[in-house]
């Protein structure tokens, strides 16, 4: 019984370290993040903080098992001819191992959970709101808050010579309100470490809302991850996160009549895509055309 115990309370104390390190504050380098890429959202550093907490946390629990593993290759190991004495069961042993990994799943799934709410979780009043609609093979993104010269609402869209660039201000929250047109889409900007798939029929409902904070501004890729159709692998857009000031003078431009590369090149930023390019359908039509 006394060796019954003490397995418990080394488990009890393995259990405490596991959800101790898993809801703390993880440091951020290349180390502690074990391979976790580095996003750009407030919401995506929430995500690599639990990774690194439950790998942590399973490395505690690989290290305590490779230990078992070992005292049990040493201590039990060969000593004669005699069989040694048969066990048939040991009770607190059991009930050890049969409620430790309970508990341990329970736990990170505490904390799966508390990280999913914090990463889907939107305010009653975002600083901006963008529609997305996507639609066999292109995205439109509208801006719902402002007004251009035909009264519309100023929006972007790409064609066969221009990827579309959304432009999105940084230390901003963002809301999404996605809706797609014909099937399922999916909104993916890797660097958001988020993507979100696009249900038809459920515009600006509860599954195709979220929102985030971009810190760092660039350029960055966005893509349509799910498959939906022969063009799928192409429709691709561009993510572009501006200062604060340069998004109103870019939404400035755009209302009072510019293009999307126009009111780009106006704010100081490039106004063709720099991380993808279109499809080139005239090309692929040619191969097609002659077997290619």
């Amino acid at each position: 019984m006394a060796r019954g115990s003490r397995l418990a309370r080394l488990a009890a104390l393995g259990l405490l370290g596991v959800g101790t390190l898993t809801g703390c504050e993880m440091p951020n380098n290349e180390f502690w993040r074990f391979g976790w890429p580095e996003g750009i959202t407030d919401q995506a550093e929430d995500m690599r903080e639990l990774w690194t907490g439950s790998v942590i946390a399973a490395l505690i629990v690989g290290f305590g098992v490779w230990g078992l593993i070992l005292w049990a290759v040493v201590r039990h190991r060969k000593r004669g001819d005699e069989l040694p004495k048969q066990t048939a069961y040991n009770l607190p042993l059991e009930i050890v191992y049969t409620i430790l990994p309970f508990l341990i799943i329970a736990g990170l799934f505490f904390f799966t959970v508390v990280v999913q709410n914090r990463v889907q979780d939107r305010s009653d009043d975002p600083d901006e709101t963008i529609a997305v609609n996507a639609f066999k093979w292109n995205w439109q993104f509208v801006y719902p808050e402002t007004e251009g010269p035909d009264g519309e609402p100023v929006s972007t869209v790409g064609n066969t010579s221009q990827i579309p660039v959304l432009v999105l201000p940084v230390d901003r929250t963002i809301r999404f309100e996605v809706a797609s047109a014909d099937v399922i889409h999916s909104f993916w900007v890797p660097e958001f470490l988020f993507k979100l798939d696009v249900i038809p029929g459920n515009e600006n409902g509860r599954d195709n809302v979220f929102e985030v904070t971009v810190r760092e501004e660039g350029a960055y890729v966005g893509r349509c991850a799910e498959l939906c159709g022969t063009y799928h692998a192409y429709m691709n857009f561009e993510v572009r996160a501006v200062s604060g000031d340069d998004y109103d003078a870019y939404l400035d431009a755009r209302e009072s009549g510019m293009g999307t590369f126009e009111a780009l090149e106006e704010i100081g930023q490039p106004g063709q895509s720099s991380t993808t390019t279109p499809f080139d359908y005239l090309q692929n039509t040619a191969q097609t055309s002659d077997g290619g």
